[in-house]
């Protein structure tokens, strides 16, 4: 006869529930807000100073970002992307063009014309074009007559002034064109605004009118000079010389009742609707010069931004990027320039004190590293890229793509990596 099975009901070990991870997201940092815009200085006896690099270590950076000015700046930048929320280019009216708006453009356009003077070499070279610092000793002699069309002539202001302009276009030494350009650039229109020159209603336009005209004039400078870029992390970045497309054409995009941010992907979509909106057009335009095709092969930081839930998301995202990725980095900071209307902080150095060439001599972009290798050989590596001890260069993508074009390959079938 068979035994009973054995009574395991007091053997086995009870059934205890999974306790299940929390599938929520970490609550995400709020995107920075708008501080409000100071109201213009009082100009009575005012003196005027020729703007220079006062952020020339981390306690000069640490003072800045505590500073009204690092204020002053995020008011200005974040107030005109607040302007073009939900706002195509083509609804800038003619009365929102005040006569200043009208001739900012008109001035770009001058420098457009002297860019068609100062035709580059063929060298038959995909790196910087040493015609770039004849076209910009042209932008310097014009730069006088171009502020009295505003209606400035006074010595010491323009001066000031015109520093920001003349530093918008790239750096002569380098022949490099970066994000801390085109800061100058509105800096320089910051400077107008502070001298009641451009109002906050003026801030759409601005967006949408003049910063299409700047980047125009800069994309055919680019591609006529080949600049590279200044301080670029190639592919890491989100693109080689522009940011404030993004941030102000994300703001543009927020609630945009079919265009996604996964629209970035469809040709069509840059096609028809990149002359209305700033994002889609910078997209477009970096497709342009890449040599492989798709946004994931050249700009993988585009691609990942794409597939954000909404338009809202971006936007707060590139705030959050302008903060951390401009103004936070010290590399970026160290070519701010600061006059008597974009003041710096009192204990900041000074470029005697520091001992260190202007901007406009400086041969460097960004940190330097100076160390010896294995071998004893003494390395100097700027930020962007190997120096000239490596005997490497990295040409920008305009060139490679400028060369090519004159080649007579440009249409070519685009090279795609292995995955």
């Amino acid at each position: 006869m068979a035994s009973p099975p054995p009574d395991l009901r007091n053997k086995l070990p009870r059934l205890v529930p999974r306790t299940r991870t929390s599938t929520r997201e970490p609550p995400s940092v709020p995107p920075p807000p708008t501080p409000a815009l100071p109201a213009p200085p009082t100009l009575e006896a005012h003196t005027h100073v020729r703007p220079s690099r006062r952020i020339l270590s981390a306690e000069d950076h640490q003072l800045f970002l505590k500073s009204e000015t690092c204020t002053l700046v995020e008011a200005f930048i974040y107030g005109i992307a607040d302007s073009a929320r939900g706002r195509a280019i083509s609804s800038i009216k003619d009365t929102e063009k005040t006569e200043v708006v009208v001739k900012i453009v008109n001035i770009l356009d001058q420098a457009g014309q002297i860019l068609t003077q100062c035709p580059p070499e063929d060298t038959g070279s995909r790196f910087g074009n040493p015609v770039f610092r004849t076209y910009l000793d042209e932008v310097d002699k014009a730069l006088p007559s171009w502020h009295a069309q505003l209606g400035l002539t006074d010595p010491s202001q323009v001066d000031e002034i015109s520093t920001y302009l003349a530093n918008s276009f790239g750096n002569k030494r380098r022949i490099d064109y970066g994000s801390g350009h085109e800061l100058n650039f509105f800096l320089w229109l910051l400077c107008l605004n502070r001298l009641s020159l451009l109002p906050p209603a003026t801030f759409p336009a601005l967006a949408l009118t003049v910063l299409p005209a700047y980047l125009r004039l800069m994309r055919n400078i680019q591609s006529s000079y080949y600049l590279e870029p200044a301080g670029s992390h190639g592919v890491w970045g989100l693109d080689d010389y522009q940011f404030l497309p993004f941030l102000f054409g994300a703001a543009q995009l927020v609630h945009h009742p079919y265009i996604t941010p996964k629209s970035i992907h469809n040709a069509l979509v840059l096609e028809e609707e990149g002359k209305e909106y700033l994002y889609l057009d910078q997209v477009a335009f970096v497709n342009s010069v890449k040599n492989v095709d798709g946004l994931r092969w050249h700009s993988p930081m585009l691609d990942d931004v794409s597939a954000a839930k909404n338009w809202a998301k971006i936007d707060g995202g590139m705030r959050k990027m302008f903060r951390i990725e401009i103004l936070h980095k010290l590399p970026v900071m160290q070519h701010f320039l600061f006059g008597s209307l974009v003041r710096p902080v009192e204990g900041m150095s000074t470029e005697d004190e520091a001992g260190v060439e202007s901007e406009e001599q400086d041969m460097e972009g960004g940190e330097v590293k100076v160390f010896d290798d294995e071998a004893g050989k003494r390395h100097v590596h700027a930020n962007a890229g190997w120096g000239d001890c490596c005997g490497i260069r990295v040409p920008a993508a305009v060139g490679a793509e400028g060369e090519e074009r004159k080649a007579g390959v440009g249409k070519a079938l685009r090279r795609v990596p292995f995955d």
